[in-house]
């Protein structure tokens, strides 16, 4: 599977999080490629963001609020237990990357590398399943 994260509000991430973990637990390779605002809440720095997508901005304080009852992980570390167990492999966007001088030391231990858009491609290529998120 590959998954092109983009956004960096919560509940999109959450969304990559959770269909990666769905895919490591059907048996699935996934490739996750982050650039634009998900590259920045990759930062290592990049304090929890909060922040839902327009649909649900009235809703974000009730939508933490039951997580954090139910013990529901954040998508980092929700994505972080899905690669504890399967094989995904977290890519960031060299462009962006670059627009923004961040180099692989500046960003969570669990991007694997800094890759071009064209590399990507090249594994996508063959997925089964490729979302854009």
């Amino acid at each position: 599977m590959s998954l092109l994260l983009v956004s960096g509000t919560a509940d999109k991430l959450m969304a990559g999080s959770i269909i990666a973990s769905g895919g490591v637990a059907n048996g699935m390779d996934i490739d996750i490629f982050v650039s634009f605002w998900g590259l920045m809440e990759m930062k290592k720095d990049a304090p929890p963001n909060m922040k839902l997508s327009f649909e649900g901005k009235d809703m974000a304080d009730q939508i933490f609020a039951v997580m954090k009852e139910k013990k529901v992980p954040g998508w980092k570390e929700m994505l972080r237990q899905a690669k504890d167990v399967g094989n995904i492999k977290v890519y960031a966007c060299a462009m962006f990357a670059d627009l923004m001088g961040l180099k692989k030391e500046d960003l969570d231990p669990m991007v694997d590398s800094i890759i071009g858009v064209s590399e990507f491609v090249d594994m996508a290529k063959d997925s089964k399943v490729t979302l854009f998120i």
